[in-house]
């Protein structure tokens, strides 16, 4: 088990945040997330109920690897609220890769609202065998 300095991705704040760069108004949320790793890489997996992919913004600048987008309303016309328990509006969620993580390699994919991205490790990091030469 390794401690909290060096894992290979750190989440940003995992409160509700409202930033001084916002520029359109309301509120901003931090949508939930799950990281599971193997000896290839890291998956992380966030909830996205009603988010559109014209509507999701996946940002990587240096080692900083942003989620940011927007959920409509799924109300159609004529309906008004009775009770409402999705978030909708703009939402960000915001990590910090270490250099263990291949930048070259990340992939995402949006299904039935949930958001994968497949955080592939360097080659150096993935760990090996060393064989034994006889000698």
């Amino acid at each position: 088990m390794t401690d909290i300095n060096s894992k290979e991705i750190q989440a940003r704040e995992k409160k509700d945040v409202s930033t001084p760069e916002q520029t359109k108004p309301g509120l901003l949320f931090t949508p939930a997330v799950d990281i599971f790793e193997n000896d290839q890489g890291l998956t992380v997996v966030a909830d996205l109920p009603g988010v559109k992919p014209q509507n999701l913004g996946i940002d990587l600048r240096k080692d900083t690897l942003s989620i940011i987008g927007d959920v409509e309303s799924p109300e159609s016309p004529g309906e008004t609220d009775h009770i409402r328990e999705f978030r909708t509006g703009r939402f960000f969620r915001q990590f910090t890769l270490s250099e263990v993580v291949d930048q070259n390699k990340i992939e995402a994919s949006l299904k039935n609202g949930v958001l994968r991205l497949r955080l592939h490790k360097v080659e150096k990091a993935v760990p090996r065998k060393i064989a034994v030469q006889a000698g």
